[in-house]
């Protein structure tokens, strides 16, 4: 797949990026380059070859779930300007 300089200036303009004409034909190239490696990706055979979830076979080890904190909340809506039922009272934002 051909990347044209036009691709690259509208790719760059929708991401909102400045680029003078080197840069666009550097990346030009550049992409053309990522895109032909695709491709090669694309055309291996790799019927019957089962995707991998992990490249290692090993199983995280895991903490225990305890209880490690008690409960503050109490004491930190003390200091807080506005709560109401336990929770923090915040004004509107979006109307």
């Amino acid at each position: 797949m051909a990347l044209e300089h036009a691709d690259v200036q509208r790719a760059a303009h929708l991401a909102r990026l400045g680029l003078d004409e080197g840069e666009a034909a550097r990346y030009a190239d550049d992409l053309g380059r990522i895109l032909e490696m695709v491709d090669q990706l694309q055309a291996l055979d790799t019927e019957g070859v089962a995707p991998l979830a992990h490249p290692l076979d090993v199983t995280q080890r895991l903490r225990a779930d305890e209880i490690t904190e008690s409960d503050q909340r109490n004491t930190f809506q003390r200091c807080a300007p506005a709560v109401e039922d336990g929770l923090y009272l915040v004004p509107r934002v979006v109307e």
